[in-house]
């Protein structure tokens, strides 16, 4: 693995849905990571599952859902979970919150890519179906929960 320098003046951000924004970091063969921050009330990421990395979160600021398989952890500034591969997760601000964290995969995937993607369906550029159709090139499998699709029901108005 080589050194790795991103500076915060010039990291590329993508903003991937309304009212959250990915910083990307650094995407290796062995190492992805990004930041995510939330507005109160943003989506966060659907339920979905990656076949072949580790994903792991570290919250920095305000509170964050995190599904873990039928599971949901409540992290407040400061805690950390880690996704094994082939585990059901989402993950969006709490109720009332906002969120900032820290996102990693091991090993990683070339995964700036699929953000860009994610801005690009934002911006009208790319549809939900190319999302859906790029699953196997960046281990980002969609599932189901009545778990979390009962807690963001239960978090609305």
């Amino acid at each position: 693995m080589t050194e790795t320098a991103v500076r915060a003046a010039t990291a590329e951000a993508v903003q991937d849905a309304p009212g959250s924004v990915i910083t990307l970091l650094t995407d290796t063969a062995e190492l992805t990571c990004n930041t995510a921050t939330f507005d109160e009330g943003a989506a966060g990421a659907p339920v979905h599952f990656h076949t072949r990395a580790t994903e792991f979160f570290h919250v920095t600021a305000g509170r964050l859902d995190v599904l873990v398989g039928d599971e949901i952890h409540t992290l407040g500034a400061g805690d950390f979970i880690v996704v094994p591969p082939g585990v059901t997760h989402a993950f969006a601000p709490a109720a009332g919150h906002a969120a900032s964290v820290f996102v990693g995969f091991t090993p990683g995937m070339g995964r700036f890519d699929y953000y860009r993607l994610l801005g690009r369906v934002h911006a009208g550029e790319a549809t939900v179906q190319d999302i859906k159709d790029s699953s196997p090139t960046y281990d980002n499998h969609y599932a189901q929960s009545p778990v979390w699709s009962g807690r963001r029901r239960s978090a609305a108005p």
